[in-house]
């Protein structure tokens, strides 16, 4: 069972403390090789859908309605999530993340969603 989240960008090098690598971007992030990368899954079905991603577009004047959106996206997947919680085979995970801003970006959401309404749960 999962008891630590972190988040980082998928440009900063693998740690042995990342625990369970999860790259949560929809699309593949640019310039970046699946060997360098080294995840353990892709779960892209968590990643916010196209269209609040090209809606969105990174832009932190868009922000809270984007966490607000996402949020009601994720609320479909909360099943899906706390059963890979429940069954990922490390304590730790770590969401990795392509956006440039490390404040206003999916993983962000995400980990918020996952510790205020799954983990309890799992």
């Amino acid at each position: 069972m999962v008891k630590h989240i972190f988040i980082k960008r998928v440009y900063d090098e693998p740690a042995p403390q990342d625990g369970y690598r999860v790259l949560v971007d929809r699309l593949w992030p640019r310039g970046i090789s699946k060997d360098k990368l080294k995840i353990d899954t892709w779960a892209k079905n968590w990643a916010p859908s196209s269209a609040l991603r090209k809606w969105f577009s990174h832009d932190p004047q868009k922000w809270e309605d984007f966490r607000e959106k996402y949020q009601e996206e994720l609320l479909s997947k909360e099943k899906e999530i706390g059963e890979f919680l429940k069954n990922c085979p490390s304590t730790t995970i770590t969401f990795l993340y392509s956006a440039k801003d490390s404040i206003h970006n999916q993983a962000v959401v995400l980990k918020s969603f996952i510790e205020n309404r799954i983990k309890d749960k799992t």
